[in-house]
């Protein structure tokens, strides 16, 4: 690395907590730090960085092509989909990413979603604030389903360090686990089930995989046609793996028990999105993509960010998702 204090910036530092401090590296540096980049800010802003730091400010081909100084982009999260990776290859760009870091924090969320549509909990609070407990005039009432999750099927596709810790924790309620096979696999391997067979046979899918151009999409109408066992489903990965526009259709037809998603394939939400369409009913969760955020995985993702910057610096980079890592 050159001699000359290192220009960092970080361009949409608001996707941290405010009080939880960012340090930079150890070496001579400068560290610019912004609140938030719109799509006409970031070319002047990467114009003379050598390292930039991002979590979801999307980075292509016309913005680095302007980023003559620039040598790494460090991600503060694990999913790359907007960096054009390509490119970044083309301009000798390393790009680093953060992984494992939420491997208790993401696995919780879902479970915690899990709980709550099981057991009708966000319906059951409305109603009481709503007074349904006093109007009832006895101890309990059963307006809502109520479902153990021991001795139900859960599908769980994706099998990363996220799918494998919901696994684990899935199993200690007592249910069935399955590992959904890639969508285009007919003979999956014995410790896999066919993609078709994990939406008949589940009651609860959960989503655990990355974005690409192999799973956008990958399930809408004709994937919530063959959930014959009225699954619940929970998307605490990324929102364009499902098809928004089906879903709301599967929710008001009854073909799911109820859905929990932490994503929206447009964050945040435009008033007329999809899944805000879905927002006021009993069995539908939004969360405002927080699955990821315990303070102790904040804590874990900015060490990890720092130290891929250290090692990038020592001409040791780690955690490359540029092509020849692909």
């Amino acid at each position: 690395m050159a001699d000359s204090p290192l220009r960092i910036v970080f361009l949409d530092r608001d996707s941290l907590p405010a009080d939880v401090d960012f340090p930079g590296p150890s070496v001579p540096h400068e560290l610019i730090l912004h609140a938030r980049t719109t799509p006409a800010q970031v070319i002047e802003r990467i114009r003379d960085a050598d390292i930039v730091v991002v979590n979801k400010v999307p980075l292509r081909a016309n913005h680095l092509q302007h980023a003559g100084r620039l040598r790494l982009i460090a991600v503060a999260a694990t999913g790359t989909d907007n960096i054009d990776l390509d490119a970044c290859d083309q301009r000798g760009i390393v790009v680093s990413n953060v992984r494992d870091y939420a491997t208790h924090s993401v696995p919780e969320h879902t479970m915690a979603l899990m709980l709550a549509l099981r057991r009708s909990l966000v319906a059951y609070r409305q109603s009481v604030i709503d007074g349904r407990w006093q109007a009832a005039g006895a101890f309990c009432y059963f307006d809502y389903p109520i479902h153990d999750l021991a001795r139900s099927t859960l599908g769980i596709i994706g099998r990363g360090a996220l799918g494998e810790a919901v696994a684990e924790l899935a199993r200690a309620f007592g249910m069935k686990v399955q590992f959904a096979a890639r969508k285009e696999i007919d003979a999956p391997a014995e410790d896999y089930t066919s993609f078709q067979h994990v939406l008949r046979s589940s009651d609860v899918i959960s989503l655990h995989c990355p974005l690409n151009a192999q799973t956008r999409g990958m399930i809408g109408d004709a994937e919530f046609a063959l959930m014959e066992r009225r699954p619940l489903l929970i998307n605490t990965a990324r929102g364009g793996l499902v098809d928004e526009h089906a879903l709301v259709r599967a929710m008001r037809e009854g073909r799911l028990s109820g859905a929990a998603f932490d994503v929206a394939s447009e964050e945040p939400p435009a008033p007329d999105h999809p899944l805000m369409a879905l927002a006021d009913m009993p069995n539908f969760i939004l969360t405002p993509h927080v699955a990821w955020a315990s303070a102790e995985a904040i804590a874990t993702l900015i060490q990890q960010v720092r130290d891929n910057i250290e090692a990038f610096c020592r001409d040791e980079p780690r955690n490359m998702v540029t092509a020849f890592n692909r």
